[in-house]
């Protein structure tokens, strides 16, 4: 099995990883969600993993060394891996299986050899691994996490040597097997394939301490080898926890942003429906004290005495009435000559701007002496309008009534009671001269004022 069968192996892991490098899983189960910043007591930290794969001696730093043809071997191994933090992992890994090489390069020795098989009776290494691209916001866990790890370990091992034209191999030390120290450096993938098992891709270089390991010393670089290697992982501890090197510390940062604000918005929530109750009974409060208010207050005949106090309803408007709420006694009015001329002089002096219900100002003195005596004896007083045969009835009528009401407004703007003042309009329909002169038509522009 030639070095094609690792280029291709690297090939399908290249393309695996294109089309799900930073994948992550969409739906999780509550027990998966942990908060940011929890203790690694929260997580699965331990696992055990086996694998198998292939061996060579040649890498992707320099290709082989000492031998022209590198030859693929079966490998195998097993691991157990702390992982310390999101990030960071302790790995202890043991590993055997042959190492091959045919062709050696042109020196003293290459016309006694033809080719070797180093033996690895065992192979056991302790690094760090680097877990990256475990940050993604957007799901609590990583459905591939691609890794780089490097480390120390020791191993022994035992080349075999092929003489040119025999196929005798010869210990390249018959007391025993080599011990050296190696420095392995490697990267790969881990795919999730449920809560226990994963799927562990990898290629890693070991760097011997020396340059004996295919048992051909020639120049002044050590020996290395790859180990091209896929297996199986468990995760040990509780499935009812996550594993730490799945979990992404990101997306919890964000789940229990959106936690919290969801936890506040609710409180908000609560709060408004709250202070809406508290609104509701209030607004019910105060209708029932505003019920309460209008059947202390309501005063239907509109006396001034309210209905649970006033012992005769229904009192006609305008009426007075003493605390009961029934009606006093009339007072007799007096009428004296001087009310008489007030009322004269005001008739007098009230003028109109023409064909409107406009009052001039000079006609203002003399009603505020009528609005005076209204307030003072509390009289009662009727306007009645009157207009000359000037323009059509309807216009007459309303003109007349017009003037009245405007003498009732300014008297009540002075101070009288309003519901003591009658204003009515007749229009042409009450002469008091004829139409036909200009003196009989002044005479039937006017307004009369009549008290009681």
């Amino acid at each position: 099995m030639k070095i094609n069968f690792n280029k291709s192996l690297l090939l399908l892991s290249a393309l695996l990883a294109g089309n799900k490098l930073m994948a992550q899983t969409d739906s999780l189960s509550k027990s998966d969600y942990v908060q940011p910043f929890a203790k690694g007591a929260q997580f699965r930290t331990w696992s055990i993993g086996v694998d198998g794969g292939l061996l060579t001696p040649y890498t992707i730093f320099r290709g082989h060394d000492d031998y022209r043809t590198p030859n693929s071997n079966v490998g195998y191994g097993a691991y157990v891996r702390n992982q310390f933090s999101h990030s960071f992992a302790g790995q202890l890994s043991f590993f055997r299986g042959n190492v091959e090489g045919t062709g050696p390069v042109p020196s003293a020795e290459a016309s006694i050899r033809d080719s070797y098989k180093t033996q690895i009776n065992y192979a056991v290494d302790l690094s760090g691994q680097f877990t990256l691209a475990n940050i993604s916001w957007r799901n609590q866990q990583n459905a591939i996490q691609p890794y780089f790890s490097a480390g120390f370990g020791l191993m022994g091992f035992q080349p075999k040597l092929r003489a040119v034209g025999t196929n005798t191999e010869v210990d390249y030390k018959p007391n025993g097997s080599v011990k050296a120290a190696y420095i392995p450096v490697g990267l790969g993938l881990r795919f999730n394939l449920g809560d226990v098992v994963g799927l562990n891709v990898g290629y890693q270089v070991n760097f011997v301490d020396g340059d004996n390991f295919d048992g051909y010393t020639i120049g002044s670089s050590n020996d290395k080898f790859s180990y091209a290697h896929i297996g199986l992982e468990f995760a040990l501890g509780k499935r009812s926890k996550p594993q730490l090197v799945r979990h992404n510390p990101v997306n919890s940062m964000r789940t229990e942003y959106l936690v919290k604000d969801m936890q506040l918005q609710n409180q908000l929530d609560a709060e408004r429906a709250a202070n809406q109750q508290l609104r509701n009974d209030l607004n019910n409060t105060n209708a029932n004290l505003s019920a309460l208010n209008s059947k202390l207050t309501a005063d239907s005949d509109g006396d001034g005495v309210p209905d649970i106090y006033d012992k005769c309803p229904n009192t006609p408007a305008g009426t007075k009435v003493d605390g009961a709420g029934c009606p006093l006694a009339p007072a007799k009015i007096i009428i004296t000559e001087e009310d008489k001329r007030v009322v004269r002089e005001a008739i007098k002096n009230l003028e109109f701007d023409f064909g409107k219900a406009t009052i001039k100002a000079h006609s203002y003195a003399s009603l505020d002496r009528v609005a005076e005596i209204l307030m003072n004896k509390n009289f009662s007083l009727k306007l009645a309008g009157h207009t000359d045969n000037v323009g059509s009835d309807a216009a007459n009528m309303k003109l007349s009534k017009d003037r009245a009401e405007a003498v009732k407004s300014y008297l009540v703007s002075k101070g009288a009671n309003e519901s003591r003042i009658e204003a009515v309009g007749y229009g042409e329909t009450q002469p008091i001269a004829s139409n036909k002169t200009a003196a009989g038509r002044q005479k039937n522009r006017r307004v009369e004022f009549t008290l009681y």
